[in-house]
């Protein structure tokens, strides 16, 4: 075999891939590589605390398991942590935990469950749907559900839609549902909240979660091993299935003709398909155009960034489920800083909590701007116009299509002169450039709307203060 320690930094390279950079510093960074037990094939890594290993195991263990088993093969995966506290010799305490994680093809529970499927599907006649079909695991996250799912502007018609879904599957109406929107803006907790309810509800029904790389995998390896009709018979047993981040089959043709066939079975008889996306389907070039038709006939639910409030709200219930004590201007600070990110949200407060417990200190302020630091990737990119934008459209939950639109209602026209008289404040571009870039207005129209926004300014304390608000949000951003 390769140098043990070469693959494990080949495994490494890949998982920073997946995860990004931000949750590659925040753990994996710390996982190295101690030996490889060649008799009883374990991988055995090391990390400096159990919090590292579980928030890896609970979080990304798919990922690891396709990089080890793609680099080593099938092993075993044993974690040997060093903890924090010393003793009496100023050594770290070593403790071998052993992850009862045998690493495997990514795609195998759902294999196993096809190499049962078609013995099932032949059963006597006179056996029940339910009784034909073996149980699988629904890979749904247990902890997100509508209970822990806060409602705002943003995600009031995906949330209200989802719920009518959960409780009445059967029921075709908006189907499919297509939720897209940015990232860290809440979809993939109200899909799995979804999935959730029903299932609480409707305990026989055959729900599924499963993101679109997951698929992706699970099929390659499944036309590798001459078992596609397999896979595709598998799916087609499905009573409601949600897949995540579809935007990633643009390029995979054969992966987007195998789901065509899975979508036409499941649609045709009545099966719930929910699909999540960063994009419109109209938006993800490279989508087949049977595909592209079929994603747009049901319902296109978006969902925004949250705004402040919202922020606020979710940071509120996350402490108090937490158990924590934050001063209210520091998850106003929170709620400002993480540019309407939820992930970004809880990211922070997970922090607070970790170095609050190792440290033994409460959580103010100077704590607070020491972890955002390290919580949220630093932005070197100057301010944009359609930063600017973005900022503004989310403060007045409104799009940013609208903005730059034809519309002469004051609830866009109000958006759009601020949008504005903001860039001509940060940017300080020339007025005829600032008018192209906002809905191809003239330079008079720019002037115009600069002097309009100046004195609401001046005559309305209400209107001041929303403006310093979200001034407030770039400044932030010019700085960072």
């Amino acid at each position: 075999m390769k140098d043990s320690k070469a693959l494990w930094q080949s495994c490494q390279k890949y998982i920073s891939t997946q995860v990004g950079q931000e949750e590659y510093s925040r753990l994996f960074s710390y996982v190295e590589f101690e030996t490889f037990k060649v008799a009883t094939t374990t991988l055995v890594l090391r990390v400096p605390s159990n919090y590292i290993c579980e928030e890896i195991e609970s979080k990304y263990i798919d990922v690891l398991r396709v990089a080890i088993y793609n680099t080593f093969g099938k092993i075993r995966l044993d974690w040997n942590i060093q903890l924090v506290e010393s003793n009496n010799n100023g050594k770290g305490t070593e403790v071998l935990v052993e992850s009862n994680d045998e690493t495997k093809a990514p795609d195998q529970s759902i294999l196993a469950a096809m190499e049962n499927l078609e013995q099932a599907l032949t059963q006597a006649p006179g056996t029940t749907r339910s009784d034909k079909l073996p149980p699988i695991d629904s890979q749904l996250n247990p902890s997100q559900t509508f209970r822990t799912f806060i409602e705002g502007a943003s995600n009031k018609l995906s949330r209200s839609v989802g719920l009518s879904i959960a409780e009445h599957p059967n029921n075709t109406q908006f189907n499919p549902m297509f939720i897209y929107g940015p990232s860290g803006c809440g979809k993939t907790h109200l899909v799995n909240a979804i999935g959730n309810h029903c299932k609480k509800i409707y305990t026989d029904k055959r729900v599924l979660y499963v993101s679109a790389r997951t698929f992706q995998l699970q099929f390659t390896n499944s036309f590798r091993t001459g078992q596609s009709n397999d896979f595709i018979a598998f799916y087609q047993t499905i009573d409601m299935l949600i897949i995540d981040d579809v935007q990633e089959w643009v390029t995979a043709t054969k992966t987007q003709d195998a789901f065509f066939h899975i979508f036409n079975h499941l649609f045709k008889n009545g099966k719930r398909i929910i699909l999540v996306s960063d994009r419109t389907p109209a938006e993800m070039e490279g989508l087949s155009k049977r595909l592209l038709t079929r994603f747009s006939c049901g319902l296109l639910a978006e969902m925004m960034k949250p705004n402040k409030q919202l922020c606020i709200d979710i940071l509120n219930k996350k402490i108090a489920r937490d158990g924590l004590v934050v001063p209210q201007e520091v998850v106003e600070y929170i709620a400002k800083i993480a540019d309407g990110s939820i992930r970004e949200l809880e990211g922070i407060i997970n922090s607070l909590m970790a170095y609050s417990v190792v440290y033994s200190c409460n959580i103010d302020m100077n704590l607070v701007e020491r972890v955002v630091k390290r919580a949220i990737k630093t932005d070197n990119n100057p301010l944009t116009v359609d930063d600017i934008i973005e900022h503004v459209c989310r403060h007045y939950e409104v799009t940013p299509n609208l903005v730059k639109g034809k519309s002469r209602k004051r609830e866009i026209v109000i958006p759009r002169q601020l949008s504005m008289y903001l860039t001509k404040k940060y940017i300080n571009l020339p007025v005829s450039r600032i008018g192209k870039l906002i809905g191809s207005r003239d330079h008079s129209t720019v002037l115009h709307s600069i002097s309009t926004i100046e004195q609401m300014i001046n005559n309305d304390k209400s209107f001041a203060k929303e403006v310093k608000e979200i001034e407030k949000v770039l400044d932030v951003k010019k700085k960072r």
